[in-house]
């Protein structure tokens, strides 16, 4: 069996380690754009400065796994083409791809490592009484917001979005919003930006100062599904069947961000679990048998509020979100958990979930 995974995030390094571990005798190669496998839900700690979120791939990846740095150019019958022009063949292939911004003009992208890492000599730039605007209201934008807040309190930070924490129940959102106060966060809401350089332009047309503005809106996925005729939703994910098969090729496995599956949400939470799911069916057709139908339900939104506190926001098996729910010290703990936890499932192969409801 021959198996390409193009991307290196958290489900498709997982689902390589899983399937060599339970293939051995599969021919896996791994294709990223960088050497390294990024911890996109550390960006905001890379940025700040206070963590950091890359390791080299050649530390994630098992023994007998190949690893190339290139980016795919298009995926053909059953071959992908690599920039330059080089083709890999495969019998099957993981696209795991992940999700893009589409920032303004004047603004930083921050769900990228090149992002972060523009961002953090952006940062380290900037003298005492500064502003620093992020835009985008939700878990990213509220993170990398108090994250930068904490690591530098000698700089103004305001959040500039529509809804603040607008998945999380009524008391989680207020919890958020204290934390962020404290940290001295100015939150600006029912707002979009229009940022240039120096400036941020809301919608009600105000303008406010600004020295560096962070892009923290998730825009969309690469293009590179739709531009290789594969059949994508609006959003350009690829639409699969209930084995996360590609409808157009079922040689082609969609998992993570870049997959069109019903009720999904853009997290390790979800990428891991279907990295898992695809590193499995693979493991099933190689021993001769029928692959089975992807479902997992949501635990959990974790939120960090700098490196000492956070929100917990526990959720109904479809992510709905609950009453329940838990801040503080407690749950910047269990949020840094989560995050060892994901590293460890994507160099393992050990991916946790529960089994989706029937």
């Amino acid at each position: 069996m021959k198996v390409v995974v193009a991307g290196a995030g958290y489900a498709g390094t997982l689902a390589a380690n899983r399937l060599a571990k339970k293939v051995p005798d599969a021919e896996i190669t791994v294709v990223n754009p960088r050497p390294d496998f990024v911890e996109r839900v550390r960006l905001h700690q890379q940025l700040a400065g206070t963590g950091r979120a890359a390791t080299p791939l050649t530390e994630m990846l098992r023994d007998g796994i190949a690893a190339r740095q290139a980016a795919v150019e298009k995926i053909g019958d059953g071959t992908v083409v690599l920039e330059g022009g080089e083709s890999l063949d495969f019998d099957h292939l993981i696209l795991a791809v992940g999700s893009t911004l589409s920032p303004l003009p004047g603004t930083v992208p921050i769900g990228t490592w090149e992002g972060a890492e523009q961002a953090r000599a952006a940062l380290a730039g900037l003298p005492a009484g500064g502003t620093v605007t992020v835009v985008g209201a939700g878990p990213t934008g509220i993170e990398t917001a108090a994250e930068v807040a904490y690591a530098r309190p000698d700089l103004g930070v305001r959040l500039v979005g529509q809804n603040l924490a607008a998945t999380l129940s009524d008391g989680a959102r207020r919890r958020v919003r204290d934390g962020l106060e404290r940290l001295k966060v100015s939150i600006v809401e029912n707002a979009v930006a229009e940022a240039d350089t120096g400036t941020v332009q809301l919608r009600s047309g105000e303008q406010l100062n600004s020295d560096l503005t962070l892009w923290a809106v998730i825009g969309g996925v690469p293009d590179l599904a739709a531009r290789s005729g594969l059949k994508v939703d609006e959003r350009g994910r690829v639409i699969v069947d209930e084995y996360l098969r590609s409808v157009t090729d079922p040689r082609i496995i969609a998992v993570g961000d870049c997959a069109a599956i019903p009720g999904s949400r853009m997290s390790c939470q979800t990428a891991e679990p279907q990295g898992g799911h695809a590193a499995d069916n693979l493991a099933r057709l190689a021993k001769g048998a029928a692959p089975k139908p992807y479902s997992v339900d949501y635990v959990s939104t974790c939120i960090s509020l700098g490196r000492h506190d956070g929100v917990i926001q526990l959720v109904h098996r479809d992510d709905r979100p609950r009453r329940q729910y838990f801040g503080g010290r407690p749950a910047a703990m269990t949020k840094a958990g989560v995050v060892r936890g994901a590293r460890f499932s994507a160099r393992s192969g050990i991916g946790g979930s529960l089994p989706g409801s029937k």
